[in-house]
């Protein structure tokens, strides 16, 4: 619309100067010594502005000549900038697709002129990572660090990514202490050492490592919750490995508060007491934890306790029948500390009744024991006979279960990828 107002101006302009040179021409006289040279007006105005346009266009081809070659510069550098964008964003597609040789090959052919190089080394690491070619990827994460001095917080990030993922745990800690060094308190930072101490079994290192977790929120909190917890019963297994009774306790007590009150927690340090013959005290902790809320478990480590002052222990054990009359474990737990108790008689008579509510192999066992010494083989032999089938019978049975769990969880699995699909 301007360009078609320019136009329509200058014709006009044109058409009143045609018109007001038909009325008078006009005419230009130029002298010089005895010459002279005389031409209309009009005349003159054309030749003046055909010499304006000429010196013009010598002007313009003078400039654009002397500035050829930056221009012819900036256009190929413009057109490998394009190939090397088409190159970049090709890489990345077959990268994102699983195409880790062609990804690699696009991203390096386009890393010279990408307006981004540190993105091109980084893919391109990540590429060479999937091949299983650890040292094409350390070659461009250090091509990354030379390329931007700036981001060498960012390659050393995706280095300890990719030194996990290809299980290089040594070196990936090293890393990661560094970059530690440089941002304790750093989320992503401290959340790959989490996953990388869970790998290691460093347990030590990761409950040290909770108390940041927590405070940056690195993890939910349920997530954060079942860590501590798995960390604290690693914590208590490698003490009652080592068979260190005074380790194990004093990992006991620097178990949160909370967490001590957590039943499987409760379960194993008792279990880790009783292998290191640390019996009263695993009867003082099961019989409290017992009085807070029943667990059958705790029920049954009670009758394997074998603490200082037995009759006590059965005392507290028979007051736990009211309201449990019926119960196999409380009669089997009672049968037991009667036996250690030589009551003879009434042991026998809460192993029956245990046989009476729900027969196990354990129970005939022990009751077939407790008949040997009372002198009654016969009975004794039957026992352990009753005892062997009905064990056998439990191993069946445990085997069924297991393989309809694996069947199970082997079905869940395949819905879920069904359902993703």
């Amino acid at each position: 619309m301007k360009r078609l107002f320019v136009g329509l101006c200058i014709f006009l302009i044109a058409v009143l100067m045609g018109l007001y040179a038909h009325q008078d021409t006009g005419y230009i006289l130029i002298g010089r010594g005895y010459q002279t040279i005389e031409m209309s007006l009009i005349l003159f105005v054309i030749l003046m502005v055909f010499l304006f346009f000429f010196i013009y266009m010598l002007i313009w081809l003078w400039h654009n000549s002397w500035n050829m070659p930056s221009r012819l510069h900036f256009w190929r550098t413009q057109k490998k900038g394009r190939r090397a964008r088409r190159n970049s964003i090709k890489g990345l597609i077959e990268l994102a697709q699983g195409n880790w040789a062609q990804a690699e090959r696009a991203l390096m052919r386009g890393v010279k002129s990408s307006d981004v190089p540190l993105l091109n080394y980084l893919s391109a690491a990540r590429a060479a990572q999937k091949q299983d070619a650890p040292d094409r990827r350390d070659h461009y994460l250090a091509m990354a660090h030379e390329n931007r001095k700036d981001a060498s917080f960012a390659v050393q990030v995706t280095q300890a990514e990719l030194q996990m993922a290809h299980g290089q745990l040594e070196q990936a800690l090293a890393t990661l202490m560094h970059l530690r060094i440089i941002a304790p308190r750093h989320p992503h930072v401290l959340f790959l050492m989490s996953q990388l101490y869970d790998g290691l079994k460093s347990w030590g290192d990761l409950k040290n490592l909770l108390p940041d977790l927590r405070k940056q929120k690195i993890l939910p909190e349920a997530q954060l919750r079942a860590m501590e917890k798995r960390v604290h019963r690693a914590l208590l297994t490698v003490a009652a490995k080592q068979g260190q009774p005074d380790s194990l306790r004093q990992i006991w007590q620097h178990v949160p508060r909370d967490l001590r009150q957590d039943e499987e927690l409760i379960d194993d340090y008792a279990r880790h007491l009783l292998r290191l013959e640390q019996h009263d005290m695993a009867e003082s902790l099961l019989r409290e934890a017992i009085r807070r809320y029943w667990n059958v478990d705790f029920v049954y480590l009670y009758g394997l306790v074998k603490a200082a002052q037995v009759v006590k222990q059965l005392g507290y054990a028979e007051a736990w029948l009211k309201g449990h009359e019926d119960n196999n474990i409380l009669l089997l737990t009672l049968g037991r500390l009667c036996m250690r108790n030589e009551l003879w008689g009434k042991a026998e008579s809460y192993f029956e009744a245990s046989l009476g509510s729900c027969a196990m192999s354990e129970t005939y066992t022990e009751l077939g024991r407790l008949l040997e010494q009372l002198e009654q083989p016969d009975r004794a032999l039957d026992c352990f006979r009753k005892g062997l089938l009905l064990a056998d019978d439990e191993r069946a049975y445990a085997t069924v279960q297991t393989d309809l769990n694996r069947r199970s969880i082997l079905h869940q699995s395949l819905a879920n990828s069904n359902a993703s699909e």
